[in-house]
């Protein structure tokens, strides 16, 4: 199946209407029929601001940023990034195209 790789970049511990953003976007997925997402956190990392993090025990909990994945079609990531976009959200992206399918199906669908 032809599709997109959409991901979304943002620290742990930043929150959108009291809940956690990395959260927030995997339950707006699922109302969206998304089938599924993905969260990775990091264990060092920095972005456009310079800052370097990286994980020691407890001193940056919360502070390390996470990745959220999700294949999607085309119209879906549309209809996430618009959702962003009405949300007023400043979220880092990365929207490749992408192959994707399922090994031992025949028709490579779940």
């Amino acid at each position: 199946m032809q599709g997109i790789n959409l991901k979304f970049y943002v620290h742990e511990n930043r929150k959108h209407h009291h809940t956690l953003v990395y959260e927030w976007l995997l339950e707006q997925a699922k109302k969206m029929g998304i089938r599924g997402g993905t969260v990775f956190r990091a264990i060092a990392g920095f972005g456009r601001h310079g800052m370097f993090h990286e994980d020691h025990f407890f001193e940056l909990a919360g502070d390390l940023p996470v990745e959220v994945v999700f294949m999607v079609s085309e119209e879906e990531a549309e209809q996430l990034l618009s959702l962003l976009l009405k949300e007023k959200l400043t979220l880092f992206y990365v929207k490749m195209p992408m192959e994707y399918g399922v090994l031992g199906m025949e028709d490579g669908h779940y």
